[in-house]
């Protein structure tokens, strides 16, 4: 293995060097607490608020709509629970969306079991889109929050966010998206599309891993997360993650200015391992929105075959891909969101995610096309269920 072409990037991407940069003299250095009262704390307090600020304006933003978190995962969970502990008093109603990452779904899941929440999870097309006509319906007197993601991380699918923003504006419903493929990814301004949460996380987009933010937007009523001390404007105690937040201000700063070249870039070369894979690839799928699609996702279903087993095989030649979220890796269940799409079982287990980075270049996927051809047919030749189709289609 000469070379390793690294096609996950929806589960990690790589720490940029100036990331790094930035980061290292907050761990033996600049190490002091941001909550200290001394000038030597003050390196860490300026830091802090300069990457506020950063992250800030990527969104159109106040520097004190940030809130820094673990993570997705964590700004998720904070976004609905602490929300619906503030609006109970209202309803207990929340809209959300079959395809959600799970830290969504698991939440409202908790939400129902333990809390007595009521949810509606809205079903979206073939191509993974909700139609904002259905969220609109969904909305009763009771519902205090609308969260809907704004890009799937599995099929790459960009939602509607302004017109549902718009929506929960109008029926003055809280709206919450889950951005973490999205930010930066995409144009995002949290006043144009009226959101009044939104999640992120730093590892999306080449800063570190371990550290996201919340947009809270100014005058929400939400409730503290973590208690404990005054860090966060009291709503998530803990001492900062200084390094972490420093080399995040950095990745977003740098992902929002190149933003335009960079994602036009991905989209070429995107395009032209689709191209490849659909014209010389038969019986696969395209999972997802050919056009409102993230930049860097490809997600392609393929008759016949396993795709654990094109996994392994490509990994064999260097090449990293995956079958879908991180986060469900190892369970022997279909995605739920190739399932919500009309993805039968068998077609959504033989499902292959790539998703590329600026640096991908198209020699990298034309190996990768070429080599896809190869390990398809193999596959193929071993299956029963082909055999079978090619017999039936011969006598056709």
């Amino acid at each position: 293995m000469e070379k390793m072409i690294y096609l996950d990037n929806a589960a990690t991407t790589k720490t940029a060097p100036e990331v790094v940069e930035a980061m290292l003299p907050y761990f033996s250095e600049a190490y002091g607490n941001p909550s200290s009262i001394y000038s030597f704390a003050g390196k860490s307090k300026a830091a802090l608020d300069a990457a506020r600020q950063q992250i800030a304006d990527t969104l159109g933003a106040k520097r004190e709509e940030i809130y820094f978190t673990a993570g997705g995962s964590e700004s998720d969970n904070w976004a609905l629970k602490a929300a619906f502990e503030a609006y109970k008093q209202k309803g207990n109603h929340i809209i959300t969306t079959k395809i959600e990452h799970h830290a969504i779904l698991h939440t409202c899941e908790y939400l129902e079991k333990m809390r007595g929440a009521r949810i509606t999870y809205l079903d979206v097309d073939e191509n993974g889109l909700v139609n904002p006509a259905d969220v609109e319906a969904a909305i009763t007197p009771e519902t205090i929050l609308i969260s809907i993601m704004a890009a799937n991380n599995e099929i790459g699918t960009i939602e509607p966010v302004r017109e549902i923003g718009e929506i929960a504006s109008r029926h003055q419903v809280l709206f919450h998206t889950d951005a973490v493929q999205a930010y930066c990814q995409i144009p995002m301004n949290v006043d144009d599309m009226k959101i009044d949460m939104l999640s992120s996380s730093a590892h999306k987009i080449n800063g570190p891993k371990g550290i996201g933010f919340l947009y809270i937007r100014k005058g929400v009523k939400i409730r503290s997360f973590i208690h404990g001390g005054a860090q966060e404007r009291k709503r998530r105690a803990g001492t900062e993650n200084v390094p972490g937040i420093v080399g995040y201000g950095v990745a977003a700063q740098r992902a929002f200015t190149s933003m335009k070249e960079r994602t036009e870039k991905e989209i070429q070369v995107r395009d032209h391992l689709i191209s490849r894979i659909r014209n010389e690839i038969p019986n696969c799928r395209l999972n997802g929105d050919p056009v409102k699609r993230l930049p860097n996702n490809v997600n392609v279903s393929f008759d016949f075959i396993e795709g654990e087993s094109v996994l392994l095989m490509l990994d064999g030649l260097g090449v990293c891909a995956s079958s879908g979220s991180a986060c469900t890796s190892g369970s022997l269940d279909p995605s739920h969101v190739l399932l919500a799409i009309g993805v039968p079982h068998e077609k959504a287990n033989g499902t292959l995610r790539m998703t590329i980075s600026d640096e991908t270049s198209m020699e990298d996927v034309d190996f990768v096309a070429d080599h896809l051809k190869k390990i398809v047919e193999r596959l193929r030749d071993m299956s029963p269920l082909y055999q079978d189709f090619l017999k039936k289609n011969k006598n056709v």
